[in-house]
Parts: C-alpha cells; sequence; structure tokens
C-alpha cells in the first residue's frame, strides 16, 4: 500500500484534500495527470522507498509535474516503477543534452574556444571530444556528455569561454538533425529549368543599365582644372612586398602567455648571465656503460637529464640563495628542490615540474622526464604538473644550440641552460685530446644572488657531471 503525506507553505485545504486524493491511488491511475500547485514540500513515504534526489522536473507513473522555482524531495519504491527522474536536457522530451566547456583549473577563469573536432549532424560517442579549449596554460577537451548526434553549436570559433558555458547540443536520438550540406553540393550550379525560370522574373529594365557601355572620354576632352597626374614613384622610394605575399594570424592563448611573462620577466628581474665549459666524457662514459643493465632494471633509457638534475639539486643546496626568490621586501628560502623542465611543444613552451628531485634516485627522475614530456607533447598535460618549481632547466642543445642566454621563469630566479655537445681539441695532462664539450649558462636575478654564488653555483654543476662519483661520496 502506497500513500502519501503532502507538506505546503501556501496551500488551500480544497487543493490539499484534491492533492491526496490523486497521489493516494496513484497505482491505479490510467491517464497523464498534471499538478501545478505553488512552491511546496512533498514527502512521499511508503513501504520499500530508499532514495531521496532533489529535482525541478519528474516523472510521476507517466504523469508530467513541472513549475518553477519548486524543491520536491522524494523518497521512491524500488518495487514498483514509481521513480523519480533527474537530468539535464532542454526539451520536454529529455532528448537533446547540452556539451558545457569543464572547469579548466583553479588559476583559470576563461578560455578561448580554438576548434572544432565535429561537425553537425556528426554521429559522437560518450566522452568523445567535440572541441578544444585552449587557455593560458593547456588545451582542453570538451567531450559529449552522451552518445548522440551533434544537433547545432550555440559558440563559434574564437569566442572567449568560461567553465559551464554550452557550447552544442547533442540530440541523443538524432531527430531533427539536419546533415550540413557539403561544399561540393554548394558549389554545384542549379539546373538550367531552374536557371530560366529565375531569368524570367528579372524585369528588363534591371538587367537594361548592364548592356549600356561605359562612356570613356575621349583623348581630345580637355582635363578639369584644379586636377594633377598622380605622382610618379621615384628611384629612392622603398618597394614593398604585395600583401598578398603576407599571412596575418592570431597569436594562441598559449603563445600570448609565454610572450607576457617572458617580457615581465626582463622588466622586473635585472637579469644577468655567467657561464662556463664542461667536459662530458665521464658522464657519457657513464651511460655508456650501463645503459643496458639500466634498461633492463628500470624500463627506461638512461639519459644526461638526469646527470644534470642530480648536479643542479646539488648545486642548490650548496647556495641556497639560487633556490630562494623576492617577495617584496622579503626573501624566501625554499628547502625543497622541484626542478622545473622546460620542453618545447608544437603549440609553444610549456614547462613541467619534477617534484622533490632532491628525494629521487636516476631511474626515478629519467621516468618523470620522459612521463611529463610525452603528456606535454600530446597535450594532456594538466595544470598541476606545471605549477611551482624553484629553478629550472632548458636545454636547447637537442636543437643545436651552441650557445645562448635563457630567460628567468617568473617567480623562480635563476635558470640553468644546456647546449650541444661538440668534440673540441682540449689540453689535458699537458696533452692536446679531443674531448666532447658542452657550454653551459645560468642566468640569475642579480637584485638576490650576487657574482660569487653564480659562479660557485656553476662550478659546483660543472664539478658533479665531470666526476659523477661525486654524488656518491657527497664531496
Amino acid at each position: 500500500m502506497i500513500w502519501g503525506i503532502i507538506r505546503r507553505k501556501v496551500i488551500s485545504p480544497k487543493v490539499l484534500g484534491e492533492s491526496v486524493q490523486r497521489i493516494r491511488p496513484a497505482v491505479s491511475v490510467s491517464g497523464p495527470q498534471c499538478y501545478r500547485t505553488m512552491r511546496k514540500e512533498a514527502l512521499l513515504i511508503g513501504q520499500g522507498f530508499e532514495c531521496v534526489q532533489r529535482s525541478g522536473y519528474h516523472i510521476l507513473l507517466g504523469s508530467h509535474a513541472h513549475s518553477t522555482r519548486r524543491e520536491v524531495i522524494a523518497l521512491f519504491q524500488t518495487e514498483h516503477f514509481f521513480r523519480l527522474k533527474n537530468r539535464s536536457f532542454s526539451s520536454d522530451s529529455g532528448d537533446i543534452v547540452a556539451a558545457v566547456v569543464p572547469f579548466m583549473g583553479e588559476s583559470i577563469t576563461d578560455g578561448t574556444l580554438a576548434t572544432f573536432l565535429k561537425k553537425p549532424g556528426d554521429r559522437v560517442a560518450v566522452d568523445e571530444p567535440i572541441a578544444q579549449i585552449e587557455t593560458d596554460k593547456v588545451t582542453i577537451d570538451v567531450v559529449s556528455p552522451e552518445a548522440g548526434t551533434i544537433q547545432e553549436f550555440v559558440a563559434k570559433e574564437g569566442d572567449t569561454v568560461e567553465p559551464g558555458t554550452k557550447i552544442a547540443f547533442i540530440s541523443k536520438s538524432g531527430e531533427g538533425v539536419t546533415q550540413a550540406p557539403s561544399e561540393n553540393a554548394a558549389a554545384q550550379p542549379p539546373p538550367p529549368e531552374q536557371k530560366e525560370s529565375v531569368e524570367k522574373q528579372i524585369p528588363k529594365a534591371e538587367t537594361a543599365p548592364v548592356k549600356e557601355k561605359i562612356k570613356e572620354p575621349s583623348p581630345s576632352q580637355p582635363k578639369a582644372k584644379g586636377t594633377s597626374p598622380p605622382p610618379k614613384a621615384t628611384a629612392s622610394e622603398p618597394q614593398l612586398p604585395p600583401k598578398d605575399r603576407e599571412r596575418r594570424v592570431p597569436m594562441t592563448r598559449l603563445r600570448k602567455r609565454v610572450a607576457t611573462r617572458l617580457k615581465d620577466s626582463q622588466n622586473t628581474f635585472a637579469l644577468l648571465s655567467t657561464f662556463n665549459e664542461v667536459d662530458m666524457t665521464n658522464l657519457m662514459k657513464l651511460r655508456s656503460d650501463y645503459k643496458d643493465a639500466f634498461v633492463e632494471k628500470h624500463g627506461v633509457k638512461l639519459g644526461l637529464m638526469s646527470g644534470f638534475v642530480k648536479a643542479a639539486v646539488s648545486a642548490l643546496q650548496n647556495q641556497p640563495v639560487v633556490n630562494a626568490v623576492i617577495d617584496g621586501e622579503d626573501i624566501i628560502y625554499r628547502d625543497y628542490t622541484d626542478i622545473s623542465i622546460a620542453v618545447g611543444t608544437p603549440k609553444g613552451l610549456v614547462v613541467p615540474v619534477i617534484r622533490n628531485a632532491e628525494n629521487m634516485n636516476f631511474a626515478e627522475i629519467e621516468k618523470e622526464i620522459n612521463t611529463l614530456a610525452k603528456k606535454a607533447n600530446d597535450g594532456s598535460i594538466s595544470i598541476d604538473e606545471m605549477a611551482g618549481g624553484t629553478f629550472t632547466i632548458s636545454n636547447g642543445g637537442v636543437y643545436g644550440s651552441l650557445l645562448s642566454t635563457p630567460v628567468i621563469n617568473p617567480p623562480q630566479s635563476a635558470i640553468l641552460g644546456m647546449h650541444s655537445i661538440v668534440t673540441r681539441p682540449m689540453v689535458v695532462g699537458g696533452n692536446i685530446v679531443p674531448r666532447p664539450m658542452m657550454y653551459i649558462a645560468l642566468t640569475y636575478d642579480h637584485r638576490l644572488i650576487d657574482g660569487r654564488e653564480a659562479v660557485f653555483f656553476l662550478r659546483r654543476i660543472k664539478d658533479v657531471v665531470e666526476d659523477p662519483r661525486r654524488l656518491l661520496l657527497d664531496i
């Protein structure tokens, strides 16, 4: 037996009686019934009730009840088909769902709708990306909440959107969706019969001016007074290239963000760079001797970046001021080392962070670098994986750079630049021998770091890379 109790803030006894009578014999109701009341709070109680849900739209035994500004709290019986549905949709049948911009991170309030991956009329599966949102740091996919057919887009490429903004409507059944006309169909001329009918409908008066020839002034006519021939270009004027050979494209949000941060770095910091060179013989020999055993045990290749990360951690511990940062009139010394690795991607520069690098060994560093680099290249890296960082390493040597002065990544105070390895003649033990050499550069904020600390920092990296055994002995 199902019975109901209804509590209302504003309700007449007559309406209350009707509501109770209609709910009490609910199981035997054969036709749809509509209930339209004022703001109310309904409590339905019976045997086997288990769940509580909130909704502004509900279906009761095939009957629709809909009202604005109403909150319904219902317990329903699972043994029968008496249930309460809670679903987001845009039509009375619940067939249309909206694809909205997801949450993009605590520090990101909006993004630019970069591109649509689908077209109206295309079939999509659940969680299939249909568009991409470009933010200051990463690219985020907008996915379809349900399987169905894209009905229409309600935003266009280039729009600035916020989390929760609707960009598309999707029909789960595919009804009412018209396929977008193809370009070939749009380019086809109308049939001859239609062409003739169109020509008949056009009045002759409109076509008459077209047949008239424009009268050209005869050479004998005198020129109007006050007019002068256009000035001829002199040989000294520069000949600019035609505009059709140039392309103007808008900057992406990531590129604008990188440009802003790097320019702010130049405007804020007192940038100064110091250089040194490193003999890579011992580190390369270490990798060559143990690369096979390293892969067999750890499942990842032994590279040079892990050696430089360990050397940077050692140098930061020896010179803590390089790991510090200026905050107003204070200096913040950080007793942890989060190393940022600059990664160049087709969409721009990203800087993922290796957390607590001082507690990691060579294998753990190599695995983390490979994971972050893969995510950065395929665009799946998250905001949290790029936030923070106390020191940055940029390896321009992978592109063949011989020497450079890297720019500090705010709010850090220094950055290490690695470069290409070149075999050069070096004096070793009084003899000239070929050695694989690398130039390294340290750009630092001279407001905080003096030249003495900067040189000692770079010398420590040189000593550790040239003799990795120092890491084992801590000397």
